[in-house]
């Protein structure tokens, strides 16, 4: 969906302990693997809070709660050799229903056709550099 159009979207870090509930994303072009906080694009009319708990509900069913605004940050990137722009407004978030704090994987779908995985990952595992956590202004909340 590279576009020479900015983005403006909204990202929700949820925590349990020591770990963090992001999904994996691979990019074939740089054949490297990534990690972003669950979310999505802010439809026009709608504030990022909205963006937000309409994009947990749609793609994973999952109601948010205790929500805190942490920040925004700008995003350039290329994907799939595709350059794109960001305007990232971070949240941090607990889910509402405990049962997401018991899985050890959800899979589900985006929009696109492919499957997406979230998991708990250990923050540390960012923190050190072994995994990498995108937009890295994430890697300050953690």
């Amino acid at each position: 969906m590279g576009s020479l159009a900015i983005r403006a979207v909204a990202l929700g870090l949820i925590f349990r302990g020591d770990r963090v509930f992001v999904y994996e994303g691979y990019d074939p072009y740089k054949q490297k693997t990534f990690h972003r906080a669950l979310g999505g694009g802010i439809e026009f009319g709608e504030t990022s809070l909205e963006a937000l708990q309409r994009e947990f509900q749609e793609e994973i069913q999952a109601a948010l709660t205790n929500i805190q605004y942490l920040g925004c940050s700008e995003n350039i990137f290329t994907y799939g050799g595709t350059p794109y722009h960001e305007m990232v407004q971070l949240y941090r978030a607990d889910f509402v229903d405990p049962k997401f704090y018991q899985l050890e994987e959800l899979v589900f779908a985006d929009g696109s056709a492919e499957n997406i995985t979230a998991r708990w990952f250990e923050r540390d595992r960012f923190l050190s550099g072994e995994l990498r956590l995108v937009p890295e202004p994430c890697l300050n909340y953690l």
